[in-house]
């Protein structure tokens, strides 16, 4: 009996909490909603390509280091490493918010000075600038990721310039031109073309298309470098006295190192490595991307060795490095544009008229030492033009099609780019080179030149031939 009251009790004590427990729920605040989070897969394969692009900087050191004469190869790959110290630096403080920060058409505002506001948020850090509809640069990884994968391309861009004045610059001049050049060349046109509000580009722009750099890495620093050759002036042993490659080997390592972190420079600018749609067609831009990278260099280096077997009688190790790398430039502005078909024939292409300008640049006996202009600048003009011909919203619904789909307005548009950024590229050297010209200097001593740069800049030598040939005790 006794456990019958109990069980009557309990039960009747049930339901009488039941409602003024639904009250107390009921009453209870709802719960903030989780802020978004990064996506772990997109971050992590947007810093793994940033670490590839990093990569590229002693790759292109290497692949400068071989073509000069032994006792300039320590400055010759001084000349990109040092950049990932001096833009390492400048890009925090001041290069990523000039570069991507809201501002005007022309330049980011001041507003991301010293990484201020610059966090772990993946998106509304552009909220309340113009187009509205872009509220940040890629929606699943942290803010931070996207400005230092943006870093390396601040930092490999002005080392390209170092193979036109290979040789004779002094490093502190070098220094400081790379210095200013970062920050009133490449900044402007980093902005113009990928940033939010920028004349150029996709976010509020005239819709230039530029995947991954053919406009903000190639032509800027392959204008530049022509611009700086004929400021500099010629070695002293140029024409008549030039030397081969010292290293044919490092060469081929650099040119490797360069195609391999050329898949971070051009699929990790998809900012993502997940798939979408366009219309009814599955799409990877990522991949189509790095499709399209490999495709285009491998095309590249076939066609360069072809027109020296047959103009030249033999192919050679350089000019499979070179054409590959005449490649990797074509392909960059349309890798996320165009199908693997059209990078094999951007990659041809390319080649076919870099080749020519490189002959060219002989002729006009031109002292840009190791062909800067000729693969970057060329290169760079001729794949941003037939990103115009080839690109198409079959692959990437983000960009626009091309004349091959019957936009014939976007030539006229890709034109202007390039335009643009011959004259941002070429007046802005020209008068950066001028000031440092007027106070430090440009070039070393003509004994210096002579001796060497590695002793006379450095202090030390690549290969210790002065102390390796010494007669042991």
């Amino acid at each position: 009996m006794l456990k019958k009251f109990v069980m009557i009790g309990a039960m009747t004590l049930l339901f009488l909490a039941g409602p003024l427990m639904g009250d107390a729920f009921a009453q209870a605040p709802a719960a903030a909603a989780a802020p978004p989070t990064a996506d772990t897969g997109d971050t992590a394969f947007m810093l793994i390509s940033a670490a590839l692009v990093l990569l590229m900087t002693p790759g292109l050191a290497f692949f400068y280091g071989g073509f000069v004469r032994s006792r300039n190869v320590l400055n010759t790959l001084m000349m990109s490493f040092v950049l990932m110290a001096i833009v390492g630096v400048t890009w925090v403080l001041w290069g990523y918010s000039l570069s991507f920060a809201p501002g005007l058409p022309f330049i980011g505002g001041l507003e991301w000075l010293g990484l201020n506001g610059v966090g772990l948020e993946i998106t509304d850090y552009l909220k309340g600038s113009n187009p509205p509809e872009v509220v940040s640069y890629a929606g699943t990884i942290p803010h931070q990721a996207f400005m230092i994968y943006q870093a390396m391309f601040a930092i490999i861009t002005p080392a390209l310039i170092s193979g036109a004045i290979a040789e004779r610059m002094s490093f502190r001049a070098y220094s400081l031109f790379v210095l200013l050049w970062s920050t009133f060349v490449y900044a402007p046109l980093a902005h113009m073309v990928w940033a939010k509000g920028g004349f150029l580009g996709l976010y509020g722009g005239l819709g230039a298309l530029d995947f991954a750099g053919g406009t903000v890495v190639h032509i800027s620093s392959g204008v530049s470098a022509l611009v700086a050759a004929i400021v500099l002036g010629p070695r002293k042993t140029h024409p008549d006295r030039l030397s081969p490659p010292h290293n044919v080997p490092f060469i081929l390592l650099g040119a490797g190192l360069l195609w391999f972190g050329w898949f971070g420079f051009n699929a990790g600018s998809a900012l993502s490595a997940a798939s979408g749609t366009s219309g009814t067609v599955v799409t990877n831009v990522a991949t189509t991307a790095f499709v399209a990278t490999n495709a285009a260099a491998a095309a590249a280096a076939l066609m360069w060795l072809i027109l020296e077997a047959a103009l030249r009688g033999k192919p050679t190790a350089v000019g499979a490095a070179t054409g590959a790398v005449a490649g990797l430039v074509g392909i960059t502005p349309a890798a996320g544009f165009v199908t693997p078909l059209s990078a094999i024939l951007i990659g041809f292409i390319t080649a076919f008229v870099c080749f020519y300008a490189i002959s060219f640049k002989h002729k006009l006996e031109i002292d840009d030492a190791l062909d800067t202009f000729p693969v970057h600048g060329v290169g760079g003009t001729v794949g941003a033009i037939l990103t115009a011909v080839f690109a198409t919203t079959q692959v990437n619904g983000g960009g626009k099609d091309g004349v091959l789909r019957g936009n014939l307005g976007e030539l006229g548009v890709e034109l202007v780019a390039i335009a643009v950024a011959y004259a941002i590229a070429g007046v802005g050297t020209w008068i950066i080179l001028k000031v440092i010209d007027a106070t430090v200097g440009l070039r070393v001593k003509e004994e210096a030149e002579l001796q060497g740069l590695d002793i006379n800049e450095h202090g030390e030598e690549g290969y210790n031939s002065e102390f390796g040939d010494r007669p042991t005790q």
